[in-house]
Parts: C-alpha cells; sequence; structure tokens
C-alpha cells in the first residue's frame, strides 16, 4: 500500500487591506487571480481584516468597524463561501467583524471549505488594547482538512505562549495566524512566530498585511524553527508545499534530533501545580490529541 500524502500547498497572500465593502467583486477577482497564477493552491491565506481596510483616526475607524459587523450567518461569510466553493480551494479570508448574539463585535477568523461552508470561526481571544474596540473570545478553535489538522490565531494572541501551545495539544500540527500589524514591533512577532513553532513542533504561518498600510515581513516557519520562505514589506504572494509528515518526524526525534518536549513526561511523575492557572499541568493529559 502506497503511504498517504501529507502534502498542503498553500499560497499566504501579504496584501494591502481591501476598502470595507465586505466580500465585494474586487476580492473575488483578487482570489481568483490568484488561484490562477497558482492553480495547485489548496489552502489560501489573507492578512487580519483583509476585507476591512478604513482610515480616519482610532474613533472613526472603531466606529466603522461596527458599523460594517454583521453576524456569521449574514450576507458576507456567505459571498465568501461561494467563493470558496467557486474556486474549488479552502479558504482563509483574513479576519471579519463578527457582531455576536449579544450585540458584542469580535475580531473572527473564519474558514472556508472547497464545498463552501464555514467550516471554523475563531474569536481573538487577545485584541490588543487599548486599541482595539473586540470583546475576547472565548475558546481555541482547531479544523481538520484530508492531510491534517489546522490551529487558528489571531495577530496579538501570538504573544501569549498558551495560545499556540493549547492550539498544539488539540492536535494542530499548522498554526495559522493573519496579522494586520502596521508598528514598530513586526521583528518580535516574526521572533514570536519562530518561538511557537520550536516549543510546539509545528508549522507557524505568519501573514501580515504588506505596504503601504502593513510593516509585512510574512513568514512560513518549519517545526524546528527555520523560516522556509519569507517576505519584505511590498505585497506579493508567498507559496509553498508544506509536508505535515515534518510535525510527525520531529515530534518522533526530536528538535535538531535532540528535544522531544511532548514526550518530557513519565507515567509515574507527579503534577506540576501551576498556581498562576489555578491548575496544574497532569503528565496524563500532556501529549497532543491525534489528528488521525
Amino acid at each position: 500500500m502506497e503511504p498517504v500524502s501529507r502534502l498542503l500547498p498553500l499560497a499566504v497572500a501579504q496584501v494591502p487591506p481591501v476598502p470595507l465593502t465586505g466580500a465585494r467583486p474586487g476580492f473575488a477577482d483578487q482570489v481568483a487571480a490568484l488561484m490562477d497564477d497558482f492553480p495547485n493552491t489548496r489552502l489560501a491565506i489573507y492578512p487580519e481584516l483583509h476585507l476591512f481596510g478604513v482610515d480616519g483616526l482610532l474613533a472613526e475607524r472603531n466606529a466603522a468597524l461596527r458599523a460594517a459587523a454583521e453576524p456569521l450567518d449574514g450576507p458576507r461569510v456567505k459571498l465568501l463561501g461561494e467563493l470558496a466553493g467557486d474556486l474549488g480551494v479552502w479558504l482563509m479570508p483574513g479576519t471579519v467583524c463578527e457582531l455576536g448574539e449579544d450585540g458584542a463585535l469580535y475580531n473572527t477568523a473564519v474558514v472556508l471549505s472547497p464545498t463552501g461552508e464555514l467550516v471554523a470561526s475563531y474569536r481573538k481571544c487577545f485584541p490588543w488594547r487599548p486599541y482595539e474596540p473586540y470583546l475576547p473570545g472565548d475558546r481555541f478553535v482547531v479544523f481538520d482538512l484530508p492531510v491534517g489538522r489546522i490551529g487558528v490565531s489571531i495577530c496579538y494572541d501570538a504573544w501569549f505562549p498558551e495560545v499556540a501551545r493549547h492550539l498544539a495539544w488539540m492536535g494542530a500540527e499548522v498554526i495559522v495566524n493573519p496579522t494586520q500589524t502596521t508598528t514598530c514591533d513586526r521583528d518580535q512577532e516574526v521572533v514570536l512566530a519562530r518561538a511557537n513553532a520550536i516549543t510546539n513542533q509545528v508549522f507557524v504561518i505568519s501573514v501580515n498585511a504588506a505596504a503601504p498600510l502593513g510593516t509585512g515581513r510574512s513568514v512560513v516557519v518549519d517545526p524546528e524553527g527555520r523560516v522556509r520562505v519569507g517576505a519584505a514589506e511590498a505585497p506579493t504572494v508567498l507559496t509553498d508545499v508544506l509536508d505535515l509528515d515534518d510535525v510527525t518526524r520531529v515530534r518522533t526525534f526530536g528538535t535538531a534530533g535532540l528535544n522531544r518536549m511532548w514526550d518530557q513526561f513519565r507515567d509515574a511523575d507527579e503534577p506540576l501545580e501551576l498556581p498562576l492557572y489555578q491548575g496544574r499541568m497532569d503528565p496524563k493529559r500532556w501529549r497532543p490529541t491525534s489528528s488521525g
């Protein structure tokens, strides 16, 4: 029997945001052009708030974002699903301004399948306070592709190692982190993408908005922390083919053939108290969930 391929061809679009008009025809043309240029793409990824380009002072921008918010069963996500279905691609179109059932505003990543379904949504757990108007989400999210499991975080979530660790524990082999970083800390974010990949032995995809709004420098990082492909600040598309068996290899033999963090504990080891979390690290619950 031939081994099952776990290859994931992807396209990471480092582009400026489009004007705040939702899933307008211009974005459909953008994704269609990407698929024409890179027809083997199975997962297309865009930056945070890609469909929500707004100008003005902070209060004006926040008011515009709130005015544009829709529930996930609204017309915007429906159009995005139709787009993914028409092109036959897994689509992560950036994040959307979600109007929650309670009337609250959330910064939410959505994932559309090649059949047009909304298969996952994740509300940013760590909004960039005090500048962002969103309420934090209350759960971490993974979803399954035919080749493996993907975890989702958003921008500032990457600064909290608990997020990446929990996604890896839930079985994620790839973590996608769309960002809209316009500030001078992109250097640190690239370091964090590499660190989160190393400490959790996962691929990390950090896609940022391009200049002139964003500071770019999108990266695809392998499970040992090496940058496979990276960009400067200008608009571009990063393409790569991830072999998710690399995650299995690194977790089996160790980072650099040495460190096997997920096999750190023996069965007889005592739980480690974690007073910060009013909880504990239990050796029996340490290893990641299987994505098989």
